[in-house]
């Protein structure tokens, strides 16, 4: 049996982040998000940071899935109709171009997309929405939604909505989950629906009911999978439908 393959967004180092070690402009990407979907049954691969619609779309039409990593640095308030109200680091403009462009192109040509952290923020901006800039600043809540204890541990638990993706996949109405973030979803895009939320009302989980599999989470199920099968269960079901598109185009050549 054939492995779909599923591209992988990278961040992006223009040579002024030094948690990324180098001066040298360079593509950055943690190793857990490849081994994820590796594990999963897929063949990942790092995705390039194109900056034009041709190249967003003649990639989404080459990949079976995608899937938009988290990232240390925030969508810069302006590409949400909002001004820079907190002070947060942004992400580059080369990243930025090319997950807004590539999330919104996948959602276009159907293709199967899970969105973690920071790429379920890409994903909403992507398709209208908007983003708290700063939880901490901007709502009342007793969670402290960026802990400083590792994030293999979990922090707090979200309720999802029934009949929905998301409970279909984990098949439990409440699950425990990390967190390592400190915006999130504010206004939901159009095409998307609110699928879970933490006890103080963030928004944790997105999808799109009118896709195959377009979905976003806002916690890290890559920090968590190996030990945990419910937070594997988002990995498989990427993969499987993946795979569904993979045969489908296989059955058309």
């Amino acid at each position: 049996m054939n492995k779909p393959i599923i591209g992988v967004t990278p961040d992006f180092n223009a040579g002024n982040r030094k948690d990324m070690g180098s001066k040298e402009p360079t593509y950055f990407l943690r190793a857990r998000y490849m081994k994820a979907i590796e594990d999963a049954g897929g063949i990942p691969v790092v995705l390039p940071l194109l900056s034009n619609g041709a190249g967003w779309r003649q990639v989404v039409s080459h990949v079976h899935g995608l899937l938009v990593t988290g990232s240390g640095s925030d969508l810069a308030p302006e590409l949400y109709g909002e001004r820079q109200r907190h002070k947060f680091a942004r992400m580059s403009r080369e990243r930025a171009t090319m997950e807004l462009g590539i999330a919104k192109a996948a959602y276009r040509a159907d293709v199967p997309t899970l969105g973690i952290c920071g790429g379920m923020q890409s994903l909403n901006v992507a398709l209208g929405g908007t983003l708290y800039q700063d939880i901490a600043a901007q709502i009342k809540t007793p969670i402290d939604h960026l802990p400083t204890h590792s994030a293999t541990r979990t922090a707090h638990a979200v309720q999802i909505a029934p009949g929905s993706l998301l409970r279909r996949i984990v098949r439990k109405a409440r699950v425990e989950v990390n967190s390592s973030h400190h915006q999130s979803v504010k206004q939901v895009a159009p095409n998307l629906l609110l699928t879970a939320i933490a006890p103080d009302g963030v928004i944790e989980a997105i999808e799109a009911p009118d896709r195959l599999f377009c979905l976003g989470v806002q916690w890290h199920p890559e920090f968590l999978y190996e030990r945990d099968p419910i937070q594997r269960r988002l990995f498989s079901a990427l993969i499987r439908t993946a795979r569904t598109v993979a045969d489908g185009q296989k059955r058309r050549e």
